[in-house]
């Protein structure tokens, strides 16, 4: 089959970030946006599309928007706690909950 198109948004007035797989919404990461620190609270990918590299996809481009905003991110979500473990962000600061 041919690649989902995926695309991650960051939607402030809702303070989550968005990923749409094919312009349909397969998933979201609350956040609480303190200024300097962007604690992230939540991780949801929507179940036709978990097991595949739509909640990494979202997790990475998210945590790549807060380095580029230079702001150092919390991650209380669990998800967010491993992707962090298990794969380097340039320029992020990271901040245990």
């Amino acid at each position: 089959g041919s690649m989902s198109d995926i695309s991650v948004t960051r939607n402030d007035a809702d303070s989550r970030y968005e990923v749409h797989v094919d312009d349909e919404l397969a998933g979201v990461i609350e956040f609480h946006d303190a200024g300097a620190r962007l604690d992230m609270v939540h991780t949801e990918v929507f179940e036709k599309h978990r097991g595949g590299p739509v909640a990494s996809t979202l997790a990475s481009e998210a945590l790549a928007d807060a380095a580029q905003r230079d702001r150092s991110v919390i991650p209380s979500c669990p998800y967010i706690a491993r992707y962090l473990d298990r794969h380097e962000v340039p320029g992020l600061t990271v901040e245990q909950p």
